[in-house]
């Protein structure tokens, strides 16, 4: 087959083949060329040393030197340029504890994880595909390369990522792939939180994130997200829902927009149902508080996985204020635009849209009737220009501090009771009528 390489990608190919070695784009970018995607970036190995390497380039910077990683600089883009390599023995099932070079590109292409990753190719000898790569392709399958024990057991985050990939790609898992997943979960304890959270969010941000259906199942959330295994095992005996708490959660991820802090929302919308739950005299399932609740556990959990703050208080807001209620009317919708955050609120009306439709049919239609009746009425006080920050308020600390308001907490309780009565009034904002009012409770 023939691939379009970019031209930068030829030329350090050529180079290296003028110079008596051998060269190949090898891995992702291939796969991605054979499914017609454009990859987001190129990687290139050859039998060239890594000081070889850097006398045949202008411009190079060691990224991996003792792993045989070189970056070339062409144009401004690097390009990671690998040595063919051995990796050593495993000893901590994550990294190897030595890497030997070597001039076999088949050597270096059995260390490989799955055979979709393992093909190689350049413009003289063109596609190699020792294992079956592009079959595996045609077929949709994720494949270990060789043992798949033996692979997962060199690096146990494989076992995350061959989901990860089946999630993003739509592809099954074949068999003794999945069952050696399923074998050696546990071992996905020895690695470390962010490369965890790296595959997770590639997963949940999927096309395909009901495959996290799968990480349960393999017992890899067992390991470092057990809340999970509790929500599967949930059941909601309740007229509202037709799913177990983990099923509904599923279901629910798929139909929300493919959004980091959405997806994530909806995975961790319901956490705290299994602590929350109780039954009633009927034998009807209830869970009250549990978005009080949730959010503690949410930020517990996205804290394990090293989420960062931005992302950890989004996505708790979400999950605190995704079954709230109030009668629509403009003051209590503002007070919710408020506490939810402007710039969070269309965020949060996805959250509700996906949660209603992952529930039973039990009065769907007024649900969904109410979350439009909220998007309008946010739309409509937004357009209004209706104040929803102390900041909009048409007075200031300045302004206190002329009328001879001192410096620090007085300021801020004086501006906090004219923002609570604005927000009730918003025709109240007027400079004149705030300064008349600031007057009489400074008294």
């Amino acid at each position: 087959m023939n691939m379009n390489l970019p031209a930068d990608v030829s030329k350090i190919i050529n180079i290296l083949e003028s110079n008596g070695h051998e060269a190949y784009a090898v891995g992702g970018c291939v796969r991605d060329c054979i499914l017609g995607k454009i990859p987001h970036d190129w990687d290139i190995t050859t039998s060239a040393l890594p000081e070889t390497v850097k006398s045949l380039f202008d411009r190079t910077f060691d990224t991996g030197i003792e792993h045989g990683t070189v970056t070339v600089l062409l144009h401004g883009v690097g390009y990671e340029v690998t040595t063919y390599r051995v990796d050593g023995k495993y000893e901590d099932g994550r990294h190897p504890k030595e890497v030997t070079f070597t001039a076999s590109l088949e050597e270096d292409l059995k260390r490989r994880d799955f055979t979709i990753n393992a093909m190689a190719y350049n413009e003289t000898k063109g596609l190699v595909d020792l294992f079956g790569g592009e079959a595996d392709l045609e077929a949709g399958i994720i494949r270990a390369v060789g043992n798949p024990t033996e692979r997962f057991t060199e690096d146990a985050l494989r076992m995350l990522r061959a989901l990860r990939f089946s999630a993003q790609l739509g592809f099954d898992i074949e068999a003794n792939t999945y069952q050696a997943i399923k074998d050696l979960a546990p071992t996905l304890e020895r690695i470390s939180a962010e490369r965890i959270q790296v595959e997770m969010v590639k997963l949940v941000t999927s096309d395909h994130p009901e495959r996290m259906r799968d990480v349960y199942e393999t017992g890899l959330t067992k390991v470092f997200f057990p809340e999970f295994d509790a929500m599967m095992e949930c059941d909601q005996v309740n007229k509202h829902h037709m799913y177990t708490v983990g099923e509904h959660t599923i279901v629910s991820m798929g139909l929300a927009p493919a959004d980091r802090v959405i997806r994530l929302a909806m995975l961790l919308h319901d956490i705290a149902k299994p602590v929350c739950k109780t039954t009633d005299e009927n034998g009807q399932n209830h869970f009250k508080m549990h978005p009080v609740e949730g959010q503690k556990m949410a930020k517990t959990v996205l804290r394990r996985l090293k989420f960062d703050n931005d992302t950890t208080d989004k996505v708790c807001n979400l999950v605190k204020n995704h079954d709230d209620r109030p009668a629509i009317n403009e003051r209590n919708i503002r007070r919710m635009i408020i506490r939810v955050g402007q710039e969070n609120f269309n965020d949060l009306l996805a959250v509700k849209r996906a949660d209603c439709m992952a529930q039973s049919m039990y009065h769907r239609q007024e649900k969904l009737q109410y979350i439009d009746e909220l998007e309008k009425m946010f739309n409509q006080i937004v357009a209004a220009g209706d104040c929803l920050k102390i900041k909009d308020l048409e007075i200031n600390g300045k302004d206190l501090i002329q009328m001879g308001v001192p410096q620090g907490q007085r300021i801020g309780e004086v501006l906090n009771t004219i923002f609570d009565r604005v927000v009730d009034e918003p025709e109240l904002n007027n400079r004149e009528i705030l300064i008349k009012m600031a007057k009489e409770i400074i008294g």
